[in-house]
């Protein structure tokens, strides 16, 4: 499996937002979206701030395959499952790197819904 650079991590990570276009049944991708993107470690995670029933996050979990543009980097994706024991992480990541966000809005980020939504970006 492919792995980021640490040049990609550090672009994507410090871009306020991310373009994510799931990939749909045809092959084709989806209108890209902004969403909030933060990094953990060597990983990039997204979530559906609406939650698990997010159309975007319905496509994404479906092909596992998309295409993220945020940084200045463009790159072909796999979404793949994360691991719940995580979700307290990347609340902190969220709550850090979106802090001068008022309070209400970042919590819907760290929702319960939301965190049934939390995608890890894979490059491919």
């Amino acid at each position: 499996m492919a792995a980021w650079t640490s040049e990609e991590l550090d672009k994507v990570s410090s871009a306020d937002e991310l373009h994510i276009a799931p990939e749909k049944s045809d092959g084709s991708l989806r209108h890209p979206i902004p969403i909030w993107v933060v990094r953990d470690g060597d990983d990039l995670f997204v979530r559906a701030v609406n939650g698990p029933n997010s159309a975007w996050f319905r496509t994404a979990t479906r092909s596992r395959k998309g295409h993220i543009r945020a940084g200045g980097v463009d790159k072909d994706v796999e979404f793949s499952e994360v691991d719940p024991s995580l979700s307290s992480a990347i609340d902190a990541d969220y709550r850090a790197k979106y802090q001068r966000y008022p309070k209400n809005i970042v919590d819907t980020i760290v929702s319960p819904g939301a965190r049934e939504a939390t995608l890890k970006l894979v490059p491919r």
